[in-house]
């Protein structure tokens, strides 16, 4: 059974909304793009444009993975879908993809937007 934060990430995708959220103790305004899991647990592979982390963020944005169990106060909210330009390898975050907000996934997701 998925968590609420995994619905909550599966909805923000479908929508494609953006999410607020604290993530190891750091405020967080994101986009995510893959959702699914890795090692059994709940994982999403998102572009970071806001707030804060450990590792300084860059002013265009970041991808980033997320354990979805660290996430905390996580809100849907409008703004700008935001995605980066691209990543220039293979995403290793995600190693089940259970939706995937790309309509030509080259990870076949279990699941289309």
């Amino acid at each position: 059974m998925p968590s609420p934060t995994y619905e909550l990430f599966a909805a923000a995708i479908k929508a494609r909304k953006q999410i607020a959220c604290v993530y190891d103790g750091y405020p967080r305004e994101l986009c995510p793009h893959i959702l699914g899991h890795k090692k059994d647990e709940e994982v999403a592979l998102c572009f970071q444009f806001a707030g804060k982390s450990s590792r300084a963020l860059p002013h265009a944005g970041e991808w980033r993975c997320l354990h979805l169990a660290k996430v905390k106060d996580a809100e849907l909210r409008d703004g700008s879908w935001h995605g980066g330009t691209g990543r220039s390898q293979p995403q290793a975050c995600v190693e089940i993809v259970d939706l995937d907000v790309n309509p030509l996934s080259p990870y076949n997701p279990k699941r289309r937007c």
